[in-house]
């Protein structure tokens, strides 16, 4: 009978950990940023950026290989690190139905195909989820923990025991300031150095409370939350950064610019490069002045370019073609769907789609988030971070 009884504790243990002081993985990851980590919000909008077609989703176990909005064959790569520190399911997406009550304790989803930094981001997909308002969005969860846990133990489970992730950016330059004929007129009136830092000021005002903040006004907001009421605002103390990565090697920039499959695009690299510049610097100086915060950089760049540079040392074939997608020389015009043409062994290749990394690369690149050393994650990494 004792036998019994003390299975019955580990086993309710195990399920509440909560409730019996057990802190081995992440509790709840809350995820920002575009298409690359998207777990299906733009499903419920009306966007010309969906992934709820196949064959996307192909290799995602836990949909039995449906699509479920993931701009990838399987998990992405905040699913993937997610699963590294130990989270037990992944983070639901903000607009589906289903997010609600406890199941927002494992984290939430904000991401959105098509988002980004700036407001006027992605407009050429009609809807999408721009970085101020998932901050909005997130601000609804934070009322709600407050509700489910009491108001001091959601900032406890916020500060201690939570992830914040955001992977965006790169729209600002593919989708906005690159963008052919939409963004034609902007280039020739703002440099690549005023929009680079129209970018920081604003993700430092997404990120925190600064004096230019206080002086923004903001009129986009749905639920009407003051501007300075962001993400360290909020709670948040354990935050990752994603830089842009080299946006200039993905098929669909390497196709429409007819470049030789070893070689790069220059310009939106370059573009890239500036802006990780002035991104590193901002992130030490949150660091350096928001107590308690500890904001890491994941250098995707370098570990992209690690991958392409080196990829056959790593298990892969092609670092120029899409798996699945049509159109020109690395099938980078037309976007992976039922028709679309798709590659055989889909480990072997580094893109899914003509802007999208498979799950074997989400895979390389996670791995060395969550246990890399500072040249690819900084000041600590991301098992250090879930530590502090």
């Amino acid at each position: 009978m004792a036998m019994k009884l003390g299975w019955v504790v580990v086993v309710l243990c195990t399920t509440i950990a909560a409730v019996c002081g057990g802190d081995e993985g992440m509790k709840a990851s809350f995820v920002f940023g575009d298409s690359l980590v998207d777990a299906g919000n733009n499903n419920y909008l009306p966007s010309l950026s969906k992934a709820d077609i196949r064959p996307n989703g192909i290799d995602f176990s836990a949909s039995g290989g449906q699509p479920t909005g993931r701009y990838t064959n399987g998990r992405t790569i905040a699913d993937i690190i997610g699963e590294l520190l130990g989270q037990e399911n992944y983070a639901q997406p903000f607009l589906a139905p289903n997010t609600t009550g406890r199941v927002i304790l494992n984290g939430v989803n904000y991401a959105s195909g098509g988002g980004g930094i700036l407001n006027g981001t992605g407009k050429i997909f009609v809807n999408r989820l721009g970085m101020d308002v998932q901050l909005d969005y997130f601000n609804i969860t934070r009322q709600q923990l407050d509700g489910l846990l009491g108001k001091a133990e959601a900032k406890e489970f916020l500060m201690k025991k939570s992830i914040f992730s955001i992977t965006i950016g790169s729209n600002d330059f593919l989708n906005n300031y690159l963008l052919p004929v939409v963004s034609a007129g902007e280039r020739a009136t703002e440099t690549p150095d005023s929009f680079i830092d129209s970018l920081i000021i604003s993700f430092r005002s997404q990120l925190t409370v600064s004096s230019s903040t206080l002086s923004h006004v903001y009129t986009s907001c749905p639920t009407h939350v003051a501007p300075w009421q962001r993400l360290y605002s909020l709670d948040a103390r354990k935050v990752v950064v994603a830089n842009v990565g080299p946006i200039g090697c993905i098929p669909y920039q390497k196709t429409i610019n007819k470049v030789k499959e070893a070689e790069c695009v220059g310009l939106p690299n370059q573009l890239a490069v500036q802006y990780n510049s002035q991104l590193r610097d901002m992130l030490t100086e949150l660091n350096d002045n928001l107590p308690g915060a500890k904001f890491v950089l994941a250098n995707v760049y370098d570990l992209v370019m690690e991958l392409l540079t080196n990829h056959r040392s790593h298990g892969f074939r092609t670092t120029s073609y899409a798996c699945c997608g049509d159109g020109g020389q690395y099938q980078g015009i037309i976007p992976c769907g039922p028709t679309s043409t798709m590659c055989d062994d889909r480990s072997e290749y580094v893109f899914w789609d003509p802007y999208h990394p498979s799950e074997a690369a989400n895979l390389f690149l996670a791995k060395y988030i969550v246990d890399g050393d500072t040249r690819y994650v900084s000041p600590i990494n991301l098992r250090q971070l879930l530590e502090l």
